[in-house]
């Protein structure tokens, strides 16, 4: 049987192969758009392409949370038997922050825009709009996996808690908190594009994890100046605490506090009709374009009533009080059946 680590590397290289899958189908797509149309493109069938891409990189990685977690459950020693049944496609086609993916996704467009204002050739602001299409895309495809894995684990009755395990490459940000543990429940502690990882524990303490220490030990010269900075590399060398050399949540963010009031959405899966909606909101009067491009027999290809609010599921475990009010409210949002 594989143990505990192998699993969580295995469920790392499996999103992390499927985020790659789906940048290089949305360079293929980028490929066909211009600077000159790239508002059109993106509402249009390239959009639309790029959209689905994406959508099927969330529902892919969600689709193998549970049977992730019910491993590392049973190699732990525990049950590999959940209490309830995710639901993929409950993760698919919803921005980081709860908003319509098709929204996100539209972002690239106005970075163009804007470079090209800013004196940038048109090819140069392409690439640079791609960049973005490709982080973005990634942040959505890496949330999806980490927020299914958590209501996988809640799922799992043994499952008491999560520990944070870096790849790297990787951030300052992130590296100082390789290891750290964290109540089952508790909001991930992330920055746009990162690929840490939520690893499932049936006890407050899993050896296997490599530390910040070991982590920075492993990296070259070259790689912890850029990383750390010159300074920072040079304190590190000098012994400095790692935590103090970064500030560990500069530019991170938590998945349930993106504002102030309950993190909901009334997005289901990707809706075509969105757009309009969604840059009206935002102060865009563009509602023409709502609907009218993606035409209405796309538009209810993935699509779910969205006429009522339905919280997140970092606020639904915010919230709850209890483990059976979590699983009480999973289920009445559709989250698991």
């Amino acid at each position: 049987m594989a143990t505990p680590t192998e699993l969580g590397r295995s469920r790392y290289e499996q999103v992390s192969a499927t985020i790659r899958a789906i940048v290089v189908r949305i360079q293929q797509i980028w490929q066909g758009s211009s600077a000159a149309s790239i508002e059109d493109d993106l509402f249009g069938d390239a959009g639309a392409a790029i959209a689905d891409a994406v959508v099927e990189g969330q529902l892919s990685v969600a689709d193998a949370a549970q049977a992730y977690i019910a491993a590392q459950m049973a190699a732990q020693g525990g049950s590999a038997l959940a209490e309830a049944t995710l639901v993929a496609g409950m993760f698919a086609g919803i921005a980081p922050d709860g908003g319509p993916l098709e929204t996100l996704l539209f972002l690239p467009a106005i970075g163009v825009r804007r470079r090209l204002a800013a004196g940038m050739l048109p090819e140069e602001a392409m690439i640079g709009g791609l960049a973005d299409m490709a982080r973005y895309a990634s942040t959505a495809i890496s949330d999806s996996a980490r927020s299914a894995d958590q209501v996988a684990m809640a799922a799992h009755p043994n499952c008491v808690a999560y520990m944070r395990v870096v790849q790297l490459p990787a951030c300052a940000r992130c590296i100082i908190l390789s290891g750290q543990t964290y109540s089952r429940s508790e909001g991930f502690l992330r920055h746009p594009n990162c690929d840490c990882q939520t690893l499932p524990l049936r006890e407050r303490d899993w050896a296997g994890v490599p530390t910040p220490a070991e982590l920075i030990d492993r990296m070259s010269e070259r790689e912890r100046r850029r990383v750390f900075t010159v300074a920072g590399a040079r304190a590190l060398d000098a012994g400095a605490d790692p935590g103090q050399v970064v500030n560990a949540r500069r530019g991170m963010d938590v998945a349930h506090i993106y504002g102030r009031r309950l993190q909901v959405t009334h997005e289901g899966a990707t809706r075509r009709a969105v757009f309009g909606r969604s840059r009206d909101r935002a102060g865009d009067n563009m509602a023409r374009f709502a609907g009218q491009r993606y035409g209405e027999a796309t538009s209810m290809r993935y699509a779910r009533s969205s006429s009522t609010p339905r919280l997140m599921p970092e606020e639904i475990f915010r919230i709850s009080d209890d483990r059976a009010e979590e699983l009480r409210l999973l289920r009445r949002y559709g989250y698991i059946v």
